[in-house]
């Protein structure tokens, strides 16, 4: 990781979000920068990854800090991808949240093969209410 700095708690504005999701391959509403800047002013975890002030990594997570928290979003921009950002991103979150919390994610299916190689568990409880917009 070639002298990225990591922040916490630092929410980036809408447009350099918007950017590092096109460019991540996440898929999120990014033509539609009133809902990115909702989902961000109502996440209370947010740890972001820069490279010479631009951002190339975000960790988004809402949280109660001791019991549950919901890894919403992990987006490394895709030049960067495989350097250990994303990597290093969880671990700042687990950091975070402390021990006594669970981190929770729901994975893209084209990441579910990478989240067990950093140490998640496949979990097969799980329901989920899509959304319809």
């Amino acid at each position: 990781m070639k002298n990225i700095e990591f922040k916490i708690g630092i929410r980036p504005n809408t447009s350099e979000i918007i950017k590092l999701y096109d460019s991540s391959g996440i898929t999120r509403p990014t033509n539609d920068s009133n809902r990115i800047s909702k989902m961000y002013k109502n996440s209370n975890l947010i740890i972001t990854a820069w490279l010479n002030n631009e951002l190339v990594g975000i960790a988004r997570s809402l949280t109660d800090f001791c019991y549950a928290c919901y890894l919403s979003d992990l987006a490394v921009n895709s030049e960067y991808q495989k350097e250990g950002i994303g990597k290093h991103l969880i671990n700042l979150t687990k950091k975070e949240i402390g021990p006594q919390t669970t981190l929770i994610l729901l994975s893209a299916p084209l990441a579910m093969e990478y989240y067990p190689k950093i140490g998640f568990d496949t979990i097969k409880n799980g329901f989920i209410i899509p959304r319809t917009e």
